[in-house]
């Protein structure tokens, strides 16, 4: 029943009892009018009449109430018409439903072969893995050299140093947690071809009293800001002179403590390594241990939370205190007091080399660093120094190099500042670079991060009998950053190497490197 029937269906029941008490009053006040005239009899015919006038006005409003009810409600027709859309649309929904299941369970036993077809841990201690790599494509070219300079890398004044494709790295690693307080890592280097490498292979003790996180095994030595940032977000392709000379490829056997303050303001690292270069080797055998105390002690004095760390200031000191195989003045070719490195790239030999140092005993290293960052721009400098004692006979000796860059980035971007580990971080670009056509028919653009930098680099290896060169270095570089993961680098290096074993000599090198890490 309509709303409006309800409402006539109320006024029924009021007005209905005011018809009675109407007539009851009007035949009342009449009868006490009229008590002499009128009889009984009479009054009771009335009172029926008014009666029947009372059902009668009821059965016509009853009347009118269904013709409202049936002008209202729908046809039969239209009832069924309904109810055969309302079971279709119900049909469809549970075909639409049945097509989700059908395509979700496909979706799980796809996901459940994958998941058994996965990477997984093969103990239940085990709480997480994580698998990376990086991949660095390079290309080099050296448009001009000198014949001291072809010498040095050909043996030959009068054959040039070649251009070269060539993988620089090609790493492959897994590492992550074990319950309780363990961590592990494995990394492979396959850039050597059949010449496979290890680089991080160690174990790790997590919440170690006031030693914090203790690592054993094949891991990098402290020696200062360049080799300790990842290869990953260096600002130039290849390490200073000075700083893969005295450190070169960085890892080595060890163990040692790591740290950081509360307030991520001081962070350290210390502990002692073999010196020896086991990458390739596996282990290290010889009655002289060869070992060293390393450390670095850094501090970031400035971050700027306000910008999320557009703008921050460190200052780091480093050091080693190293006892070498002297092979007491042989010059055994095992002794590790030998300091060498490329013209800061890819050459196929060492430009600046001091051979192995005869009659070495002891040797420290001391390092200082600084950054100051503000927002695009970066300055950036190191300077190292070592000083050598040798067995009666041979002379002590002073060797020492320094490095300078500044970065700027065009596109407005910051390199981030780790104060955990006072290292540089990952660059993110505001906009990633893309290429791609647009639904109507433009083409959609992304540029990327875009960091200019220049560098003067510097190392003096030559004291006294031994004449291992001076290197001096200006590096243009130009980074292209697609995205967080992925870049492209170039380089321009002018150079000169004075003095190596009497040879000396100018070149130019331009270098390009495609690279992603995951």
């Amino acid at each position: 029943m309509t709303a409006h029937a309800d409402s006539r269906k109320g006024s029924e029941m009021v007005w209905k009892p005011m018809v009675f008490a109407i007539c009851g009053l009007a035949i009342a006040s009449n009868s006490v009018a009229n008590a002499d005239d009128v009889t009984f009899e009479e009054l009771l015919q009335r009172v029926q009449a008014a009666e029947a006038r009372v059902n009668a006005l009821e059965a016509q409003q009853r009347s009118n109430l269904y013709r409202e009810a049936s002008f209202n409600r729908p046809s039969e027709e239209a009832e069924s018409a309904n109810t055969a859309n309302e079971i279709s649309d119900l049909e469809a929904l549970t075909k639409k439903w049945e097509e989700k299941w059908s395509k979700q369970t496909e979706t799980n036993d796809e996901l459940k072969s994958s998941i058994e077809r996965s990477v997984q841990s093969g103990s239940s201690g085990t709480k997480s893995m994580k698998i990376s790599g990086r991949i660095h494509a390079d290309y080099w070219a050296f448009p001009d050299s000198t014949p001291g300079i072809n010498t040095l890398e050909s043996g030959d004044a009068s054959i040039t140093p070649q251009d070269r494709f060539g993988f620089r790295r090609l790493r492959f690693g897994v590492g992550g947690d074990v319950s309780p307080n363990m961590g592990y890592r494995i990394e492979m280097e396959f850039a050597g071809g059949n010449k496979t490498e290890f680089r991080d292979a160690y174990i790790a003790m997590k919440d170690v009293s006031f030693f914090q996180t203790v690592i054993v095994g094949n891991h990098k030595r402290p020696y200062g800001l360049d080799h300790l940032n990842s290869s990953r977000y260096n600002v130039f392709m290849e390490r200073p002179f000075v700083i893969e000379s005295f450190n070169q490829d960085a890892r080595r056997l060890g163990i040692s403590a790591n740290g950081v303050s509360d307030d991520q303001e001081w962070n350290w690292r210390y502990g002692v390594w073999n010196q020896r270069l086991v990458q390739d080797e596996g282990s290290y055998v010889s009655d002289h241990v060869q070992g060293e105390i390393a450390g670095r002690l850094a501090r970031t004095y400035w971050y700027d939370d306000s910008s999320d760390g557009r703008g921050y200031a460190h200052f780091g000191l480093s050091g080693t205190l190293a006892h070498p195989d002297g092979s007491a003045g042989s010059g055994s070719a095992s002794s590790e007091a030998r300091f060498r490195h490329r013209p800061e790239a890819r050459s196929s030999n060492r430009w600046l080399d001091t051979k192995a140092i005869r009659g070495a005993n002891w040797y420290e290293m001391i390092g200082v660093e600084k950054v100051v960052n503000i927002g695009s721009l970066q300055m950036v400098g190191e300077y190292q120094t070592m000083f050598m004692q040798r067995d009666s006979g041979f002379k002590n000796l002073f060797l020492h190099g320094g490095y300078a860059y500044v970065s700027y980035f065009l596109t407005g971007e910051h390199i981030p500042w780790e104060r955990k580990t006072g290292t540089l971080g990952r660059v993110k670009p505001f906009e990633n670079f893309f290429l791609v056509d647009r639904c109507d028919g433009s083409v959609g653009r992304g540029w990327g991060a875009w960091q200019v930098a220049a560098r003067y680099s510097y190392a003096d290896f030559v004291d006294q009998d031994i004449v291992g060169g001076v290197g001096e270095s200006v590096t243009l570089g130009l980074n292209w950053h697609w995205n967080a993961n992925t870049r492209l680098q170039m380089n321009y290096i002018m150079g000169e190497i004075k003095n190596n074993s009497g040879l000396s000599g100018d070149y130019d090198i331009i270098g390009a490197r495609f690279m992603i890490d995951f």
